[in-house]
């Protein structure tokens, strides 16, 4: 899966569930939500303040692991 932030959240957790620890560390605890599972990981980190681009290569680099 290629990991960018456009990526819609629930198709990141739908490959693999393991990423929902980058989300739940953000901020985000609502991950089952209509709206937290159909956002971008960009939208994502900017409603929570995070850096989007560092938040994508976590995913990445825990996807390749």
């Amino acid at each position: 899966m290629v990991v960018t932030k456009q990526s819609i959240i629930g198709d990141v957790l739908d490959y693999d569930r393991g990423t929902a620890e980058f989300f739940l560390a953000i901020g985000m605890h609502c991950l089952g939500c209509p709206s937290a599972s159909g956002e971008s990981i960009g939208e994502a980190a900017m409603v929570h303040g995070v850096d989007a681009d560092e938040l994508v290569e976590k995913i990445k680099n825990a996807l390749a692991e």
